[in-house]
């Protein structure tokens, strides 16, 4: 997500954003919303939680003794997680003590242990777990709703961040984290999050799902949300010392600088559906 002032003074309409969501968006929509969600969505999604994890084990140089061993137990983590649930405190169980095993016998220097230990374990509860819950709501009978919800109303959210911080933006939010974020463009996405979340509502749900204040305030809960997630991802960029997770899309940084807003996002949704 961004939120930022332009610092060069060259204001203008990020044509590479609006071209992207014109093409991807119905391709986006059309995968969600007709395809079941075994295999399709999962596929995608454990697609995704990998990739994103790689970049961050990258971001952190863990050693490749620990880093092709821990993003395979990830990718198991992370079924188990969605498919079968009921094994989760034993998966957890044997998944870390395997990660402590590998970590112990493959580097004989204690040196860098807790570092490299606590990489894999962010990346196992900040990722995987985080992403699971896509799953979780796929799953549901208004699933493919859900989740278009989802990211349309952090779309939106970030959206209306990047344009208010850009035209708007003078208060710095965070300057620690993340110098060019500002509380102007912070705003913009809370209140972009609230009326994509009325938009989407009106279009894909029936009129007695949630009453118009429930869903702005949903909206804007998630618009939070992925301010908040947008700062945690820059937060661990800033530790690591890089400016994107990777390079792995051209001009817009790495999967996980994409979907930084929706790994927050995704289970506060799921709670306020749950609750609801």
């Amino acid at each position: 997500m961004e939120f930022t002032k332009d610092m060069e003074g060259g204001k203008g309409l990020d044509l590479k954003r609006i071209y992207t969501a014109v093409i991807l968006l119905p391709l986006i929509v059309a995968y969600i919303h007709y395809l079941p969600p075994f295999p399709y969505f999962f596929v995608l999604l454990l697609t995704v939680a990998m990739i994103s994890t790689m970049e961050f084990f990258t971001m952190y140089n863990l050693k490749k003794s620990l880093y092709v061993p821990a993003l395979i137990l990830g990718g198991v983590f992370f079924y188990i997680l969605c498919l079968k649930p009921e094994a989760i405190v034993t998966a957890i169980f044997v998944i870390l003590s395997l990660v402590l095993l590998i970590r112990l016998f493959s580097v004989t220097s204690p040196s860098g242990s807790m570092r490299e230990l606590g990489t894999v374990t962010v990346a196992f509860l900040y990722i995987i777990t985080f992403l699971s819950f896509q799953w979780f709501l796929r799953e549901d009978m208004m699933g493919s709703k859900h989740i278009l919800l989802l990211y349309g109303t952090v779309w939106f959210a970030d959206s209306f961040a990047y344009y208010i911080g850009t035209y708007l933006g003078r208060r710095r939010l965070y300057p620690s984290i993340s110098p060019k974020k500002t509380v102007e463009g912070a705003v913009g996405g809370v209140l972009g999050g609230g009326l994509g979340a009325l938009i989407i509502k009106a279009i894909l749900y029936d009129s007695g799902k949630w009453a118009l204040t429930g869903t702005l305030i949903t909206g804007m809960i998630l618009g939070l949300s992925a301010v908040i997630g947008d700062l945690i991802e820059s937060m661990f960029k800033r530790d690591a010392g890089v400016k994107d997770s990777s390079s792995i899309i051209p001009g817009h940084g790495g999967i996980l600088d994409k979907i930084d807003g929706v790994l927050l996002a995704g289970p506060i949704l799921y709670f306020i559906l749950r609750l609801s």
